[in-house]
């Protein structure tokens, strides 16, 4: 098979602030692999999980270029010999995540099914997905609550907190939203910016605001809080920077409510897959993310819909110029084709 990346940058129409900071931009990859005429496409996006520790496109680029000659004598069917050389050349989960999407979007275009039928699931119906509103002063808040209310219809708001100028601004934050949308629930995604103490208060607080769950409420490597707030919040508790992949589930799963299952986290469809049987398997809830990714990573996702408790796949309605077609948002909801493969074209 032969490996082919295009980087592309996509900008938001509305920068988006967090805990750690605030992204307008992001050049990611565009990874092609073609074998017997076929092409499959998968995406790589580049991300951190701690402050200042984003790794860049150009590393991306350099990483995969230097493993594709291993990876040309391979057949797009031999993803099991694949996924082994990947992970024996401790490639980035994000390169992992391109890779195993190509082959999977190559194999759906060789049987000439859409990889939601293919996996034998519900794709047909409309799938609800989250919008965010990113850390800043509760005027602007509103402003974009109004703004994605004049796009599309929205069924629930995801609000980030952990704002550096602490958790009275977080309040303040919550309370000028749900002032403007009283009828819309909430869930809150902290991004570990709150310590213990901060995250049992707020737990408290937000449960009387009509919010769902919280994500993230405390920082990578804090974990050993986790047996303390979930004895104490009143509220579902969910983790997404301390769960990477499968192997962080059953350690974490005694003090969690749900995990955040992101593509470029996990390492691949075929790795989500096998985080959502273990988190069933633990009675977990199952959410899936997004970090700046285009139209392409969020159809991919959007394909296992069908198994998740809730959507947060809108960073590419929040793009200007995202350079791919896929799934589509149709009564405030995402809606998958019937192409094969991803279904996913290039604009």
């Amino acid at each position: 098979m032969r490996l082919t990346i295009q980087p592309f940058t996509v900008h938001k129409r509305f920068p988006l602030t967090i805990s750690r900071g605030t992204t307008a931009s992001n050049t990611n990859l565009w990874v092609k692999i073609e074998s017997d005429g076929i092409e499959g496409w998968g995406e790589a996006s580049p991300f951190s999980v701690v402050k200042g520790n984003k790794i860049n496109r150009e590393q991306l680029q350099q990483e995969l270029t230097q493993i594709i000659p291993s990876l040309s004598k391979f057949h797009p069917l031999e993803r099991q010999e694949i996924e082994i050389v990947l992970l024996d050349n401790n490639l980035n989960s994000s390169l992992r995540a391109a890779i195993d999407t190509a082959l999977y979007d190559w194999l759906g275009k060789k049987v000439n099914l859409p990889l939601w039928k293919l996996w034998g699931l519900n794709g047909d119906r409309l799938f609800s997905t989250s919008v965010t509103i990113g850390i800043s002063s509760p005027e602007n808040a509103v402003k974009r609550v109004k703004n994605w209310l004049d796009f599309m219809e929205v069924n629930l708001l995801k609000i980030k907190l952990g704002s550096p100028e602490g958790i009275e601004a977080d309040k303040a934050m919550i309370l000028a939203i749900r002032k403007e949308t009283p009828h819309l629930p909430l869930t809150v995604d902290a991004n570990g910016g709150w310590t213990l103490k901060e995250a049992i208060h707020m737990s408290d607080w937000l449960k009387k605001q009509n919010v769902k769950y919280i994500e993230q409420p405390l920082n990578v490597g804090d974990e050993g809080n986790l047996p303390s707030l979930y004895e104490r919040s009143p509220l579902p508790i969910f983790v997404d920077e301390s769960c990477f992949n499968s192997h962080d589930i059953i350690k974490l799963s005694p003090y969690i409510h749900g995990i955040n299952i992101k593509l470029m986290k996990a390492g691949g469809l075929t790795e989500v897959m096998r985080m959502i049987s273990i988190a069933k398997v633990c009675k977990l809830q199952v959410m899936y993310g997004c970090y700046s990714d285009s139209g392409l990573a969020n159809t991919a996702m959007t394909h296992l819909a069908a198994y998740a408790d809730y959507l947060d796949l809108d960073s590419h309605l929040n793009l200007i110029d995202d350079p791919f077609q896929g799934v589509i948002l149709k009564e405030g909801k995402l809606m998958l084709s019937h192409l094969p493969g991803l279904g996913v074209k290039y604009n």
